[in-house]
């Protein structure tokens, strides 16, 4: 029988991964804790949100460890598509502006 060869991560990375996702959850509840509103409340989950998804895609799914290409194949699609949501909504914002003043 052949050694499966491969990578070997320390399991105190993933034990150092998981406190830092749970540090990050608790925050994103002490935003509801403290009664944050407004703009401020959005900007932090989405902000907590983020850094978990990033932590667990570069960590748990391998990918900070993955050739570049492969990252990019990956990252770059969703980023475009999320570019082109920000260009419609700032096109219907725009049109229903025009809508409102013209014909109201």
């Amino acid at each position: 029988m052949t050694p499966v060869s491969g990578q070997q991560h320390p399991i105190s990375l993933y034990l150092k991964i998981w406190g830092l996702l749970f540090v990050l959850s608790a925050m994103s509840y002490m935003v509801d804790y403290f009664h944050f509103e407004g703009y401020l409340r959005w900007t932090l989950i989405i902000i907590f949100m983020l850094l978990k998804a990033g932590l667990i895609v570069a960590v748990f799914m391998h990918m900070a460890w993955e050739r570049l290409s492969l990252v990019y194949a990956i990252l770059v699609p969703p980023l475009c598509l999320l570019v082109l949501v920000w260009l419609m909504a700032e096109e219907a914002g725009h049109t229903l502006l025009t809508r409102l003043l013209f014909f109201h």
